[in-house]
């Protein structure tokens, strides 16, 4: 439907006359303007402004979205439940999924569970609990302890800190709202930001240099992996490797030269080993300012998986899965295949192009002058 309105009308008096025109009941609907991705954007809040003013110009796009907006200074964020693919159960029933322990013989295991071992990566699931209206001033636990009435009864946790907040971004958990204490505000949530909830075996009260990183320990012989086990690394004193690697070695109970470990890029199925900075950079070349893992090439975020390598028990480099080869396997012939339509769309291009009527002769080549003058 296209209307002409005035560029001075306010966006309250825009949105009575669209639900007029479309003939739509109620006084629950607001407008968003579609984005360049022909997606609906952030939504128009403020009615008394003009289409002006919020630089809505001929030709926009607005789409009429059911749901009233939240009033100012408040949020209404979808929330979903995470259950990450590796536990399985209850909480309550299984204590040990999440946590591993040092075995007596000071090598690190993990609890065990059926199926492939270790496979952070597959399908997320998340369930949807409901929509929260929040204020932005409200905290992240005041966020998770309202969060918890949207829960049933099948899924009651203690308290706000038997609870880990991530954003979702692509339906998959993004940024990890680690501070419990620290407003909505401070995290810049725009208006289309959901969150997930994550729950955990026991408390949690992450600091704002916090990193939770999965990990998994390689098994011995196979080309497999234990299930992954959250580890909180303090990166006060610097995102470095070899800070990692210091605390991968206690957290396993395992000395730091008898260990290797690797991030993961499910998107590529690649491990890529983070290895001591002295071990791959000489002295002249090193530079403090790159010994940082949140730059390239690993761009260690909240999340990530790292596997773990026991040099004990296991000393090739190999940190690849039978499930990383099919994946590969995968990404290649996909890519073989689009060449293929390429290659066949260009093809038929050409030879519908020779079945064409011969086009007028062009004109014989003739030379041309060009003369200069001067201007001085």
């Amino acid at each position: 439907m296209e209307i002409i309105v005035e560029e001075t009308m306010s966006v309250r008096d825009c949105l009575k006359l669209l639900l007029e025109k479309s003939g739509l009941p109620g006084d629950t609907w607001h407008l968003r303007k579609m984005d360049w991705c022909y997606e609906a954007g952030e939504p128009l809040c403020e009615e008394d402004a003009t289409l002006r003013e919020l630089m809505i110009c001929s030709g926009d796009t607005l789409l009429l979205i059911e749901g009233k907006l939240p009033p100012p200074g408040f949020l209404k964020v979808p929330v979903w439940w995470y259950q990450p693919g590796w536990h399985t159960g209850h909480w309550k029933s299984h204590p040990d999924q999440m946590h591993g322990a040092p075995s007596p013989g000071g090598v690190w295991r993990a609890a065990s569970t059926q199926g492939a071992p270790g496979d952070p990566h597959g399908e997320v699931s998340l369930l949807y609990l409901g929509d929260l209206e929040i204020s932005e001033d409200a905290t992240v636990a005041e966020l998770k302890s309202q969060a918890m009435t949207l829960s049933s009864s099948e899924r009651v946790v203690p308290s706000p800190a038997f609870l880990r907040a991530w954003t979702v971004e692509g339906r998959r958990p993004g940024r990890l709202l680690r501070v419990s204490r620290q407003p909505l505000k401070e995290y810049k949530l725009g208006r289309k930001t959901e969150i997930c909830l994550e729950p955990l075996q026991k408390e949690e009260n992450l600091g704002p240099q916090d990193v939770v990183l999965r990990t998994q320990m390689r098994l011995p012989g196979q080309r497999a992996y234990a299930p992954c086990v959250d580890l909180v690394w303090d990166t006060g004193r610097g995102w470095t490797a070899g800070s990692l690697r210091q605390r991968v070695a206690h957290f396993c109970s395992l000395p730091v030269e008898k260990i290797e470990i690797a991030k993961y890029f499910p998107e590529k199925f690649e491990w890529l080993p983070i290895s001591s900075w002295n071990q791959h950079l000489t002295k002249r070349k090193k530079k403090k300012k790159q010994d940082n893992l949140q730059g390239a090439p690993y761009y260690l975020k909240d999340g990530d998986t790292i596997g773990i390598k026991n040099l004990l028990v296991e000393d090739d480099d190999d940190f690849s899965t039978a499930r990383d080869d099919l994946g590969k396997e995968t990404q290649k012939q996909l890519a073989l295949g689009k060449k293929s339509q390429e290659a066949l769309r260009v093809q038929n291009g050409d030879l519908f192009s020779s079945t064409k009527t011969p086009g007028r002769p062009r004109a014989p080549e003739a030379s041309l002058s060009i003369h200069v003058g001067s201007f001085r």
